[in-house]
């Protein structure tokens, strides 16, 4: 699998990116929780839980590392949908 694949937008650091886990392929190592504490925590059994919110663009190089840096490839970076207004179409 590539970064490309994973959703890695190294490409683009000013895109914003929002994070995503693979639950079933999520083993609880716990390294993205180490390498991005701001933005991931871990529940009582080592998994992460992550915000919805989006990347900040001054964590997206650390983003993008605990992305390619994760044991399980259960990582990925994905763009941010703009919020919709409600009632928008």
């Amino acid at each position: 699998m590539t970064a490309a694949s994973r959703g890695n937008l190294a490409g683009d650091p000013a895109r914003p990116a929002r994070l995503r886990v693979n639950p079933i392929a999520c083993s609880g190592h716990g390294l993205c929780a180490e390498l991005l504490p701001e933005l991931i925590s871990l529940d009582e059994w080592g998994y992460p839980f992550i915000a919805g919110q989006p990347v900040p663009p001054g964590l997206a190089r650390q983003a993008r590392r605990a992305v390619t840096d994760c044991p399980a490839l259960a990582l990925r970076l994905e763009p941010a949908q703009k919020e919709r207004r409600a009632g928008a179409q």
